[in-house]
Order: C-alpha cells, then sequence, then structure tokens
C-alpha cells in the first residue's frame, strides 16, 4: 500500500491507482520487498532508501537485452530520481514517501490526476502509458498488462469507477 496519507494523494481513487502501478510494474509482488519500495530493475532487491540504488541491470525482454536504472516500487530510472529530487526539494533519500511524490507528480504532469479522482481509470492509464512499460499503449515494447487487467485490480484495491 502507498505510504502517503489518502489526503496527500488527493483520495482513495489515488492511492488505488499507485497500487495498481505497484502492481503492474510487478514490484509490489515480490514477496521479500517492502511492498515494492526496494525492488530493483529485475526483481533484485536494494538494501536502505539513502538514495536511489543507482544500479545499471540489464536482462532479456522478448529476445532483446534491455538495460535500465530503474528502481523502486514505480521503477523510477536514476536520472528522473535526480532531476525530480531537486525539483520537489525532496529530503530523506529514495524513501517510500518520495517514491509516492514522485509517481504522484508524474501523473500530474500526464494531466491525469483529476480522471484518477473522477474514476476515468481508462484514461489515465492512457494518459500515463508513455511513463510505465507496464501500461498498455506504451512504446516500450516490454509487454503490457491488458487494460481489463488494470481495471480489475484497481477495483480490487479500492478503486470506485466513474
Amino acid at each position: 500500500m502507498a505510504r502517503i496519507s489518502a489526503a496527500d494523494a488527493g483520495g482513495p481513487n489515488v492511492l488505488a491507482f499507485l497500487d495498481m502501478l505497484a502492481w503492474s510494474e510487478g514490484t509490489s509482488t515480490i514477496k521479500a520487498s517492502d511492498d515494492g519500495y526496494n525492488v530493483l530493475y529485475g526483481g533484485g532487491l536494494f538494501q536502505g532508501y539513502a538514495d536511489h540504488p543507482r544500479r545499471k541491470l540489464t536482462f532479456p525482454i522478448n529476445g532483446k537485452p534491455v538495460t535500465s536504472t530503474a528502481a523502486g516500487r514505480y521503477q523510477l530510472l536514476e536520472r528522473y530520481w535526480d532531476a525530480y529530487r531537486v525539483s520537489l526539494r525532496l529530503s530523506g533519500g529514495f524513501t517510500p514517501e518520495n517514491q509516492d511524490r514522485i509517481a504522484l507528480q508524474q501523473i500530474r504532469e500526464r494531466k491525469a490526476l483529476a480522471d484518477i479522482k473522477a474514476g476515468r481509470i481508462e484514461q489515465a492509464i492512457a494518459k500515463c502509458s508513455n511513463i510505465w512499460a507496464s501500461l498498455p499503449g506504451n512504446s516500450y515494447g516490454q509487454n503490457p498488462h491488458r487494460l481489463d487487467k488494470l481495471l480489475s485490480q484497481w477495483a480490487k484495491l479500492g478503486g470506485v469507477l466513474a
């Protein structure tokens, strides 16, 4: 479950969307993880939240090697952590709360927050698909989830459709 409060997130639909993203990215489903907050690209775990783990890892996806520095519950790239840490004036490191704050900022930048609050999740997913490779409609070629599976998971996590 997201670590920021429903009030800070913008309501229970937004928390459900964050939890759906973690499920979709496959981080929150790793049993030994801290609900996905300490997951490296490829499913390994990192220790401590002082900073982004800054590990460049390569794994095959659809027969092609894919290299990434993605880490955390929402699989944030190292370069984006560096930029958001400054622009959002985040202190305390790559903490779960800061990971949530960055994911929310990314959602805001895609102009999807109002859709999520209103329960227009299909529209929000479409708007956010260029950020998260697990969402349908992206161009990453990394086997996104089907929309019906995401909608089902979102509802299971407490989201309410419009």
